[in-house]
């Protein structure tokens, strides 16, 4: 048997190139000088205090009113209070997302932990109020963001967000 000789387009697939060298050529430590280290009077520096206005306190009854309110929302969600005793405390649109929320199955029931009022400033006396609370439902930890406005002699809850 005699061996077939190479065609030239076969070889063309068996020769080889040289690799180019990409990476650049190393840099000897004396060109480039280390970072140099913080000074110690800048280790020891006393953080600047960041000036924020001072806010207005809620008035007192917005607080009460929030906590209250919560609590009760929470109640009827989770079954324990009839709905019939949020028509005075909100808006009827957020009557019917509380009645939403208790048609689903909860998993225990929930403790309310923490309430945070804030005013909102127009320049004068709280026209209205943010609330930010946090409860818990079998070992879980939940918030709750709404809004209260004045009404007629009370609060009223305008806007509820239950996460």
């Amino acid at each position: 048997m005699t061996a077939s000789p190479i065609s030239p387009d076969q070889s063309a697939l068996w020769t080889t190139a040289p690799v180019i060298d990409y990476e650049p050529a190393p840099v000897s430590p004396q060109a480039d000088p280390p970072c140099p280290g913080p000074l110690p009077a800048s280790l020891h520096r006393r953080p600047r205090r960041v000036h924020r206005p001072r806010e207005t306190p809620p008035p007192r009854a917005a607080v009460v009113f929030a906590e209250t309110a919560l609590r009760q929302v929470i109640e009827v969600i989770d079954r324990r209070r009839p709905v019939a005793q949020l028509r005075r405390l909100m808006t009827p649109v957020l009557v019917d997302y509380v009645i939403g929320r208790a048609g689903t199955p909860q998993r225990g029931s929930a403790t309310l932990r923490r309430v945070r009022v804030r005013g909102v400033d127009t320049g004068g006396e709280p026209t209205a109020a943010e609330v930010f609370a946090t409860f818990v439902r079998a070992g879980r930890v939940h918030a709750v963001a709404a809004r209260i406005e004045p009404h007629r002699d009370r609060w009223r809850l305008v806007a509820l967000q239950i996460g």
